[in-house]
């Protein structure tokens, strides 16, 4: 199946009522205007008037373009009047060889599809947000008597209340650990907590109010429950003057230790209020977005505000800008962002959005409640709304300048390791184990604008013997380039790198050379890292060319830093890779390999024996009398243990 006929994502179908359906015109796969013409026109013969989206596929099935339209045979129709459309419009019209149709209910639902199909595909054509960091955010549990208070990312699969989106897993973290201070909520595991017998350090610092050994009861730990709710709701003011209020009491009672506690928290109170580094109070729930524009470049600023609360800011530098409005990129962006990230009852922005009206409806059908799109003219609004565009165009030029050193290090990379250009995809790769054991390799890869993390690759090795680090790298070379060659039947593309780091000396270098000779890849440069005779001096690197030439740099190189720091990520993701694999199987059990012995089973089992050998040693007429376990599961422990069937 060509990856024109996939099907659509399901929450997609599920959310418009959609029907898909894919015309196509056979031609070849050079960029041709006519043929792609043709393609198009052969889908117009039976395109309704109807919202909806459109994707366009060039001849292998790739998405090149993902669009929305309030009537898609008017919108689509446009693409065959060539002479009006821009040249990046005609070079994709060039490569069209297919379309890929689905009907919306209305425009507002078409833009919402656009987005998560765009974030789906990565088409060439589109502005895209290339920021795919998830947004960290607070997560005030309520599956447990004790409700408790962590830091969440990705899908909301726990029942509770969400706050955020923080910019950054540092503001999330401060913020938490403010937060403990001031409403002395749990952050411990279920796990942790019920298998507790004294309060942990937590308490003993005054972090905690340590409910699971009773040193509050339910109805207290509901108080600092409701008060965090209303902290992080907006209504820090109330919080303040009721804690105020009880140590003033507390004082005149003379009960002094409860009042010293009161003041901690009114300091950690005063602690949150004063981190601020914008003044938002009274404006609620507010994302504040500007953008700025440079040399082709785009950079937008968005501010978080929640509660009358700063919760961060960050810069987005979108892709594919070159040829687009400034109104568009942000419409896309904003578009794209809020298909993750639910959207702020007022969203502020420093420009007006052909579009604005449109996007508000979505924002509010996807919200399931009002979204306001404004560009203020007067007051506080207008204040943010300046300081996010300093901000923005602060941020860009910092990008500009990293950039330009950046190509620069690239430049210097192709003279050194004689490319013919600047590599735009540098793969390095590092094998990591501890004697042999929970061996894995790992791959990070970097290129014009820093490290693509979403393209990091991690394998557990299961063929080489993991105490051959030559055997090692074979088997990761094997596995990245084989897949590759099947993948894009010998076709290179983006996927494919410019130039090869190892992580290592003559020996990985040959093991390298070997695989590629053997899978018939000539074209790709690889270069071996590895230090010198000081072996724990940084600074001394040799490099190691496949036809055994070796070099070094200056130790104050520029060069040699980036080089290092290329490095350093590689053993940083392959030792955390590691470790990883490591602690699970540090708590793996030999009965995690039964079938049907779940974890209340095998708990069962390791509280009645004792350890698991003594399980694998038991007789069937011990294991029945283990409670919890029925005969069958007895016989079916006995039986994968002893032979039996």
């Amino acid at each position: 199946m060509s990856k024109a006929d996939r099907p659509d994502l399901p929450n997609a179908a599920s959310r418009f009522n959609e029907e898909a359906q894919t015309f196509a015109v056979r031609g070849a796969d050079q960029p041709d205007l006519e043929t792609g013409v043709a393609a198009i026109r052969n889908v117009l013969r039976t395109l309704p008037a109807k919202p909806g989206v459109y994707r366009m596929h060039d001849a292998r099935g790739d998405v090149l373009y993902v669009g929305k339209a309030r009537a898609l045979r008017n919108r689509v129709t446009n693409y065959t009047q060539v002479e009006r459309l821009p040249n990046r419009l005609r070079r994709m019209v060039s490569l069209t060889r297919s379309m890929t149709i689905v009907t919306t209910n209305s425009e507002a639902e078409a833009l919402l599809l656009e987005a998560q199909l765009i974030k789906r595909y990565r088409p060439a054509y589109n502005v895209l947000l290339r920021d795919d960091k998830s947004f960290p955010f607070i997560l005030l549990r309520a599956d447990h008597d004790y409700p408790r208070i962590q830091k969440h990312r990705g899908a909301r699969r726990h029942k509770g209340d969400y706050y955020g989106p923080f910019a950054s897993a540092g503001s999330v973290n401060t913020t938490l650990n403010a937060l403990e201070k001031l409403f002395l909520l749990r952050s411990c595991t279920d796990s942790f907590f019920n298998n507790r017998d004294r309060p942990c350090l937590l308490y003993q610092i005054k972090r905690c109010s340590a409910p699971c050994v009773g040193k509050i009861d339910t109805a207290g730990y509901d108080e600092l429950v409701a008060d965090a709710k209303a902290f992080l709701g907006g209504k820090s003011i109330a919080v303040q003057a009721k804690l105020a209020k009880e140590m003033e009491a507390a004082a005149e009672e003379l009960d002094f230790e409860r009042a010293a506690l009161l003041r901690d928290r009114l300091r950690a109170l005063t602690f949150i209020q004063g981190s601020q580094a914008i003044n938002a109070q009274g404006l609620g729930d507010a994302d504040i977005f500007a953008l700025a524009a440079k040399q082709g470049h785009v950079g937008i600023q968005a501010f978080f505000i929640r509660g009358g609360q700063n919760w961060g800011h960050r810069a987005f530098f979108p892709s594919h800008t070159a040829e687009a409005s400034e109104e568009e990129v942000l419409m896309q962006v904003l578009a794209q962002f809020y298909e993750e990230v639910p959207p702020a009852r007022s969203i502020l922005l420093d420009r007006d959005l052909p579009e604005a009206a449109l996007l508000e409806q979505a924002l509010s059908e996807k919200a399931g409640r009002k979204v306001e799109i404004s560009v203020p003219q007067r007051g506080d609004r207008v204040r943010l709304v300046k300081q996010a565009s300093r901000n923005a165009v602060e941020a860009l030029d910092r990008r500009l300048a990293e950039s330009t050193t950046q190509g620069r290090l690239l430049r210097e990379i192709a003279d050194l390791f004689d490319l013919a250009e600047p590599p735009q995809r540098i793969e390095i790769y590092d094998n990591s184990h501890i004697q042999g054991s929970s061996a894995v390799g790992a791959m990070v890869v970097a290129g014009p604008e820093g490290f693509i993390k979403g393209q990091y690759r991690k394998w557990n090795i299961k063929q080489a013997a993991t105490d051959d680090d030559f055997a090692m790298m074979r088997e990761v070379m094997e596995r990245r380039f084989g897949r590759l060659l099947e993948d894009d039947n010998a076709e290179r593309d983006e996927s494919w790198p410019d130039l090869i780091l190892i992580d290592g000396g003559k020996g990985q270098v040959s093991a390298v050379k070997q695989v590629l000779d053997r899978l018939g890849i000539e074209d790709v440069p690889f270069i071996g890292i590895a230090k010198g005779p000081d072996h724990g001096r940084e600074g001394r690197e040799v490099f190691h060319f496949p036809d055994g030439r070796e070099l070094t740099l200056p130790v104050n190189s520029p060069l040699l830093f980036y080089l290092q720091r290329l490095r350093d990520e590689v053993h940083r993701f392959a030792i955390g890779a590691h470790r990883s694999k490591r602690a699970k199987a540090i708590t793996a059990s030999p009965l995690d390999e039964v079938p049907g012995i779940g974890p209340a089973r095998k708990k069962a089992l390791l509280l009645h024996f004792g350890t698991a050998r003594a399980v694998r040693s038991a007789s069937l007429e011990d294991l029945q009398k283990a409670p919890g376990v029925s005969a069958a599961v007895a016989q079916t422990v006995h039986d994968y243990y002893h032979g039996g069937g």
